[in-house]
């Protein structure tokens, strides 16, 4: 029996075949667990700079990945090779691995339970194949986006639009019964303007930074970005800035907006509430966590207004899908409620290493030919009771930031420093004048001990596909719902 998935370009078979093969090799030379993973990925890259599309690009790639438990330790491989003798010799490597790992281990791999001989299938819904959409189409509004950024001022020395299309076909099988299809579609895009005079250089991103928003949806979603409709103003912005004061140095009242609130939650609970990380198995990329074990239920890691979850069913969330790498069903799990520690992202392994029982449905790998990760699903922030105006109008003196610039945090994503693109003053209610080169900075639980508003009305999904961690490095799509926040007595600007 084959599995033949849809695909924009170009025909390949998912075998069900191949993957009973690689199961029944490794059972044969002495695994006690195998799953398998046959993947392929179409990956659409599209950028218009100075007028010119400057890229534009399909990439393909597809493969096998053998994961192994022999003697009580982990064996993986992983491979190109989808014929019959290939899988066999993968297996084989990926047993091999596992022997040799089994010298050195210091106790034996157990799993969380799952549910045995299930088959299930997941794909993304959507309105418009991102695929099936002309090339000339997606180009022409990249044309024209670009266009009227760059005519907004002479300023603007730089000027680029962004399209991005991917999907993933995957086969997940285990010796446990389990068989699971699933494809998994984003898309987005978005714009990015940099201004100059003399020696000042200002930037302005819509509708976020790296490269603009992403959503597991269909073509409609870049649809929704508007970005022909946003680019006026985006470039205006951009040279706004070269004129702005400068953000001045202090402790106030902080806005945050989603744009930047996103990557504050990705960077100070997305990361520190993984588990691989809060047990020391993972270190190298990304460094550990402050949230370590003991703190589990514990903790005060914000005020009563914060509730934060891992939620792999949110839709249109870039960390969205029907099952993780392990075949554990979405799900969403509480990490932080009412400002206390309560949860972490886990896999099968390290939910009992931690006695938890099961596993949240983390664990993801960016190719068939890597190993599983503890990753990000969606990290959301979830809505409060105010209107974000409300917010503003409440505040006597603060300052609003809005998308991201730099950022900056340390191995146990404790201590942190953020700049946005642009800020603004609030006086008595009113946003005043723009400021640039915005900076705050702060420590995770005293931050978030000082939230004390958070909006709901302009609550939503944020993508973020350029998530990296492990050692080789493993890039990986994850999202953030969110939408603004007010932090008191924050330090902003330089320090002094």
């Amino acid at each position: 029996m084959q599995k033949v998935f849809y695909k924009p370009y170009g025909v390949i078979n998912l075998s069900y075949d191949l993957g009973k093969k690689a199961i029944s090799e490794a059972l044969e030379l002495g695994a006690s667990y195998v799953d398998v993973r046959i993947g392929e990925i179409f990956d659409e890259n599209l950028t218009v700079r100075k007028g010119v599309p400057e890229e534009v690009s399909l990439l393909y790639s597809r493969g096998m990945g053998i994961r192994v438990i022999v003697r009580g330790a982990w064996g993986f491989a992983g491979s190109i090779d989808l014929k019959s003798e290939g899988i066999a010799e993968t297996a084989q490597k990926a047993v091999s691995v596992a022997l040799a790992s089994s010298k050195l281990k210091k106790k034996d791999i157990k799993l969380a339970a799952i549910a045995k001989s299930r088959k299930e299938e997941y794909s993304t819904p959507m309105k418009k194949d991102p695929f099936e959409v002309p090339l000339e189409d997606k180009v022409d509004v990249l044309l024209s986006a670009e266009r009227t950024l760059a005519e907004q001022s002479p300023l603007i020395k730089s000027s680029s639009t962004f399209f991005r299309a991917f999907r993933e076909n995957k086969l997940f099988m285990s010796n446990e019964g389990t068989e699971i299809t699933q494809q998994i579609t984003f898309c987005g895009g978005g714009l990015l303007c940099v201004a100059v005079r003399n020696s000042e250089v200002q930037r302005r991103s819509y509708p976020c930074s790296f490269r603009g928003n992403y959503s597991t949806a269909g073509y409609e979603f870049f649809e929704s970005l508007a970005l022909v409709e946003h680019a006026k103003e985006t470039g205006l912005e951009a040279v706004r800035l070269l004129d702005a004061a400068k953000c001045p140095s202090g402790k106030t009242d902080l806005i945050i907006t989603g744009e930047q609130l996103e990557l504050q939650i990705h960077e100070s609970c997305g990361h520190p509430t993984e588990l691989d990380r809060a047990l020391g198995m993972e270190a190298d990329y990304a460094g550990t966590s402050f949230l370590t074990p003991d703190k589990l239920g514990k903790l005060v890691y914000g005020s009563e207004n914060v509730n934060m979850v891992a939620d792999a069913t949110a839709p249109r969330g870039l960390g969205t899908f029907g099952y993780d790498d392990e075949g554990i069903p979405a799900k969403q799990v509480f990490l932080v409620k009412e400002g206390l520690f309560m949860g972490y992202q886990t896999s099968r392994e390290t939910a009992v290493d931690l006695g938890l029982g099961k596993s949240s449905g983390g664990m993801r790998a960016d190719s068939p030919l890597a190993i599983p990760l503890v990753r990000m699903t969606n990290i959301n922030l979830l809505p409060g009771d105010w209107k974000r105006e409300e917010i503003i109008e409440d505040t006597r003196h603060g300052f609003l930031m809005d998308t991201n610039r730099s950022w900056s945090i340390d191995d146990k994503r404790l201590n942190f420093q953020f700049g946005a693109e642009i800020g603004w003053e609030i006086k008595n209610g009113s946003k005043e004048k723009m400021v640039k080169n915005p900076t705050y900075t702060g420590m995770t639980p005293q931050f978030w001990g000082s939230c004390d508003a958070i909006s709901k009305d302009d609550w939503k999904m944020w993508g973020t596909p350029n998530c990296g961690k492990g050692v080789p490095a493993q890039v990986m799509y994850v999202g953030h719902g969110c939408g603004t926040a007010r932090f008191g007595k924050t330090r902003i600007g330089v320090l002094q």
